[in-house]
């Protein structure tokens, strides 16, 4: 979903920006200094900046609140509301042929390209994990309230700190480890909430277990996909370029997508679909809106996840993104009668905060990281 999505686009600008400020680029980037764009931006730019955000935004919510709708009026193959978060990746194709017409960098097409076997098994692998990942989250969406949901979506910023620890040498700051704590207190404290079945009629306890269980391991699969798409990038790419970006999003896309495919069909759901939507409360037109709507959603908050990243920073998207969360639990207390009782509400307060504490620990690396291109930059050249 649009883990699937933001899944690459988060993790790739830190490894750009890490290569840009190193020493040996630091000449590079003296050479391009001069051509940069001042730092107040034309208004056109701020236009398009803008647009991307309302895409960014509007699109997760919306598609959130289409795959909660789709549930609660009566659909029920977790396969096809699994399959419309994946299979709009067509629309990704203009931007696709767009990255082929840029001339590469000088010091991109340097670097040795790896082999097609080696793209083919990283594609292949992480769009397993990101099919897998998404038949969970359609689980949680199936039973869980669309706000308890989304706060539990929260914890995938922790797990992928842990991840990242792992296998890319992730450090430990003060502000990860208090956004850590928080993000898992605000998950733990849904557990106890006795409102937390209120806004699903006819789901059990068992079944809100199930829900909550997958939502869970869901997160952490995300967390485990951003992880590894950075260590392909850093290990495997060795670059960051437009086309890079959009190849990693579209072929594990493919993939993914033809996984729940086969799984549509081997499960036997196909043989319901029909009846499924017959039987749709809304009728047969809005069921097929519904996963339409559903799936052009999600790319147009992949659009404008990328828009952002190139336009901005993956910083900044993933900022909006977060800052995004709380809109749809939200609009969800008056669209499906979501109650906001206070553990609730002390939970998106506590998620919220940690949010913050996550995205002011990458500022600071961030300024970090060009306060010492700065003062490499100014630094006198050593005699020959």
């Amino acid at each position: 979903m649009r883990e699937a999505q933001e899944v690459q686009l988060h993790i790739m600008d830190q490894e750009a920006k890490d290569q840009t400020n190193s020493p040996q680029h630091t000449g590079i980037t003296n050479q391009c200094s001069t051509a940069a764009p001042p730092q107040t931006r034309s208004y056109r730019r701020w236009i398009r900046i803008s647009i991307y955000t309302v895409f960014l935004l509007v699109g997760q919510t919306v598609a959130l609140l289409l795959g909660r709708l789709y549930f609660v009026k009566g659909g029920n193959s977790k396969w096809m509301a699994t399959l419309v978060q994946l299979a709009g990746f067509p629309v990704l194709i203009p931007f696709y042929l767009i990255s082929t017409t840029k001339k590469p960098r000088t010091d991109d097409s340097q670097i040795k390209s790896p082999s097609i076997k080696t793209l083919a098994l990283v594609y292949v692998s992480i769009g397993l994990l990101v099919a897998a990942d998404c038949f969970l989250y359609s689980v949680g969406l199936q039973y869980l309230p669309v706000s308890t949901y989304t706060l539990i979506c929260a914890s995938q910023l922790a797990f992928n700190s842990l991840f990242s620890f792992f296998l890319n040498a992730q450090k430990f700051t003060p502000f990860i480890i208090n956004s850590l704590v928080l993000l898992t207190i605000s998950s733990i404290l849904l557990v106890f909430n006795n409102e937390s079945s209120d806004g699903t009629a006819g789901v059990s306890r068992a079944k809100y277990a199930i829900g909550f269980t997958c939502t869970v391991a869901a997160s952490a699969g995300y967390g485990l996909v951003l992880s590894l798409t950075q260590l392909c990038f850093n290990k495997v790419m060795k670059r960051q370029t437009f086309k890079v970006v959009v190849d990693m999003i579209i072929y594990q896309q493919i993939v993914a997508t033809s996984v729940i495919v086969v799984g549509l069909f081997a499960s036997g759901d196909w043989k319901g679909l029909t009846g499924e939507m017959d039987g749709f409360e809304m009728g047969k037109v809005s069921y097929v809106m519904n996963l339409v709507g559903t799936a052009i959603s999600w790319q147009a908050f992949a659009i404008g996840c990328v828009g952002l990243i190139f336009d901005v920073s993956s910083l900044f998207s993933n900022a909006i993104s977060v800052l995004g969360l709380p809109i749809a639990p939200v609009v969800a207390v008056f669209v499906f009668n979501d109650k906001m009782g206070g553990v609730k509400a002390i939970s998106m307060v506590l998620a919220i905060w940690g949010f913050i504490s996550y995205a002011y620990h990458h500022y600071l690396e961030d300024r970090t990281k060009k306060r010492y291109a700065d003062e490499v930059s100014k630094a006198p050249m050593p005699e020959t």
